[in-house]
């Protein structure tokens, strides 16, 4: 069974979500959307944050006593082994983790009656496209990343029918690392950083996909079920990596927070073990049709996440190292 101390906890941190119409159980408690799911549901869903070692992707044995536990209206998958790179020395844990694991949770909601959500990628595509990929589109992974969310989100589809894959990209927030926070704390410590400028996506807040889920899981509860199976769900507005952080330093040294000379570099000078998208951008305009939500406009988002950054950052983000 789960520790009853750790359910304690969590059901005291959503003490105030008063009378709501569903209970939703998210794996992971430290990621940068649960977190967000935990701060944006007030009033709308009561979120159960159930992470390692009670819910362990590695451990399918886990899962049921949780799931008997929380006894659920609804499952978010947001759980996952993240470390691109990493993966392509470690395949094995990957499908472990990103598929298999999804796998068994899709069989046990499906065995319980309840609907699974399954949060997957960008990287489930080759990059290729001149222009914004839709759900229509045909996968084509190129990394061990990309092809075990992918299996994935077929698992899922084949193991519960009452289901929702959403793919996102580029997630930013104030929790967890991400790449807001990164070229912030590099910016602290160097004058000049190199950012590759070939790779183009979507800059997501993890507030917006968390907003945009909990409308999802209303529109479940009023309709019984999912317009469809598969949607994008990412920013507005196209950026590379060198774009963004040149907005996230510019904002910042406005703020008098940290700032840096950003310099534009090719993604063959910034090899990597496994390749990223030359261009992942995500078409969201099913999800904004069939739930009434979009997520809003990257620029904007980001300088509102750099200013709660830095205005809330301690002394030693705000200084250079010597």
């Amino acid at each position: 069974m789960v520790a009853s101390d750790t359910l304690a906890t969590v059901r005291r941190e959503q003490a105030w979500s008063g009378a709501v119409d569903v209970r939703i159980l998210v794996t992971g408690t430290s990621g940068q959307l649960a977190s967000s799911l935990i701060a944006r549901a007030r009033g709308q869903a009561e979120i159960v944050l159930v992470g390692r070692p009670d819910l362990d992707l590695e451990n399918p044995a886990t899962f049921a006593p949780v799931l008997n536990s929380v006894a659920p209206g609804m499952v978010i998958n947001a759980a996952a082994h993240t470390g691109v790179d990493q993966q392509e020395d470690e395949p094995e844990r990957a499908f472990s983790i990103n598929a298999e694991a999804p796998a068994e949770l899709a069989r046990l909601t499906r065995l319980a009656g309840i609907p699974i959500v399954q949060i997957s990628t960008d990287y489930v595509f080759d990059g290729r496209s001149s222009r914004l990929y839709v759900e229509t589109d045909r996968p084509n992974p190129q990394t061990v990343y990309g092809r075990s969310k992918l299996a994935g989100e077929e698992a899922v589809r084949a193991g519960n029918p009452d289901h929702m894959v959403v793919r996102t990209a580029w997630v930013v927030s104030r929790y967890g690392r991400n790449f807001v926070k990164t070229m912030l704390s590099l910016a602290a410590a160097r004058d000049r950083l190199q950012v590759v400028a070939d790779q183009f996506g979507n800059p997501t807040c993890a507030d917006d996909l968390a907003d945009g889920l909990l409308a999802a899981a209303s529109i479940w509860r009023s309709r019984g079920g999912f317009p469809q199976d598969l949607y994008h769900l990412a920013g507005q507005g196209r950026a590379s990596w060198y774009e963004l952080a040149s907005h996230v330093l510019a904002v910042s040294a406005s703020l008098g927070g940290p700032s840096a000379v950003v310099e534009p570099i090719s993604s063959e000078q910034w090899p990597t073990k496994a390749a990223r998208p030359a261009n992942s951008e995500l078409n969201s305009a099913a999800f904004d049709r069939d739930f009434g939500f979009r997520a809003g406009d990257w620029r904007e988002r980001v300088e509102a996440l750099t200013a709660d950054l830095v205005i809330g950052a301690s002394d030693p983000l705000h200084k250079k190292s010597s």
